[in-house]
């Protein structure tokens, strides 16, 4: 398939209401308002792609650039590509968690985690930790630089809450994410929680809401679920 094919399958598949949600949420035209299980129909077909992936991404439509997330070779994208990906990841569907799964897949993840959250752009600044978080999540904990993840959490205690809007969400999902998969930090996530407590972020009017790190991680902690890891960045 072609990418202009797969854009011709995406606007058979836009639902309006989907449409509405996702602009709700910050994406813009062009887009046809695809639902996730819609996408991964079409991925079933493609599977894994490197070359589609990019061309999918560069159409600069919402739907085929999260496909392009889905559809990524973690093994074959290059850090400049990522880098193209997230200067172009302009709301929270692409630099939260598209462009992040395949960057913390990847093996420029971390690198690029910490390059990206020390940026001034919100979005890159978000992809950033996101990226991080994710890193952490499908990594066994002797393949992770515990001292550096250390700092992190002190950066976030310390930084959250004069950050920019979305930056405070995904550090907050950032401390959510160490506590549950480094076993090794839960403890200092929880710390790090209990210190920074409930976290405001404008949801741009959204029924969703900012998850209490400290109860999330408790949660876990019940489930006896703490350190295990994810197959896929990718949901």
């Amino acid at each position: 398939m072609t990418a202009k094919e797969i854009l011709k399958e995406l606007e058979g598949y836009g639902n309006a209401q989907t449409k509405k949600t996702l602009m709700t949420h910050g994406a813009k035209e062009p887009l046809f308002g695809v639902k996730v299980q819609d996408l991964k129909k079409i991925l079933k077909k493609t599977k894994k792609n490197h070359q589609l992936s990019l061309d999918l991404y560069a159409t600069g439509n919402s739907d085929a650039m999260y496909l392009a997330g889905l559809m990524a070779d973690e093994n074959q994208i290059t850090q400049e590509q990522l880098q193209t990906w997230v200067e172009q990841a302009y709301w929270s569907y692409l630099c939260e968690y598209a462009v992040p799964w395949v960057a913390a897949e990847s093996p420029h993840g971390f690198d690029l985690g910490l390059q990206w959250i020390e940026s001034d752009r919100e979005t890159i600044a978000t992809a950033g930790w996101s990226t991080l978080a994710y890193f952490a999540a499908v990594r066994e904990d002797d393949e992770l630089d515990i001292d550096a993840y250390v700092r992190l959490l002190d950066r976030v205690e310390k930084n959250i809450h004069t950050a920019p809007n979305r930056v405070r969400y995904t550090m907050n999902g950032f401390v959510i994410a160490i506590g549950t998969y480094v076993k090794a930090l839960t403890e200092k996530a929880k710390a790090t929680g209990g210190k920074i407590g409930v976290v405001s972020v404008n949801m741009n009017g959204t029924a969703c809401k900012v998850p209490l790190a400290t109860a999330y991680i408790d949660k876990v902690i019940d489930k006896g679920r703490v350190g295990v890891k994810r197959k896929t960045a990718r949901c």
